[in-house]
């Protein structure tokens, strides 16, 4: 891994297990939903929590992939899992609690991934595209397993949010302004602005006359 800024280190290693732990509860509470067994929740929080990064490391040679390296990210995914099994009534409470659980999750890897996308080198275009792969992959992966039209493909408002937030990350870099808070901010505003849009049914651009 090439030589990144030491404030760097500590914030992808934050961001990417908050998202990973957020995207596993998202994946279990999912599994739940479906009647699916314990096996069968922890199967669906792995797969949302670990596979845009695993794309995303692919894509950028660091292999073998981070969750596959450190421990913490499985770790983490399962923590997430068991405490779906065991909680998931106190969770469904929350006002559509996957959407939300998923919006976080979609903030937060769309902003890790593009900020390791360039670390690695990677111009801001690419690397922005990069952190909208990582933030929608485990979602993509999560929803075919159950046998559902992945939501980046039936809600206009996902991949465009995770672009916000990708794109604000980028800029941040770009002006050289302060990691965390920008991280921070950057995956807020991915995250508000696909609640948001659920809420007032936004939707993306569309052709003219379409």
């Amino acid at each position: 891994m090439p030589d990144m800024p030491l404030p760097d280190m500590p914030l992808l290693l934050t961001l990417d297990l908050i998202g990973t732990f957020v995207f596993a509860l998202s994946g279990g509470t999912l599994a739940v939903r479906k009647g699916l067994d314990v096996f069968g929740i922890a199967t669906l929080s792995l797969a949302a929590a670990l596979a845009g990064g695993l794309v995303r490391d692919a894509l950028l040679g660091a292999t073998p992939p981070a969750s596959f390296q450190d421990p913490r990210y499985l770790w983490t995914a399962l923590a997430a899992a068991a405490a779906v099994f065991f909680f998931h009534r106190g969770i469904e409470r929350m006002d559509k609690p996957v959407m939300v659980l998923d919006a976080l999750g979609l903030g937060l890897f769309a902003v890790a991934g593009c900020r390791k996308a360039l670390a690695f080198g990677l111009d801001p275009l690419p690397a922005v595209l990069l952190g909208v792969l990582t933030a929608i992959g485990g979602g993509v992966v999560r929803d075919l397993l159950v046998t559902e039209t992945p939501r980046v493909l039936r809600e206009d408002v996902y991949a465009l949010a995770a672009l916000l937030g990708a794109g604000a990350a980028a800029l941040g870099h770009m002006l050289a302004l302060p990691a965390v808070p920008v991280g921070i901010g950057a995956a807020a505003l991915a995250a508000i602005v696909r609640i948001v849009s659920v809420r007032r049914g936004w939707q993306a651009p569309r052709a003219p006359g379409r």
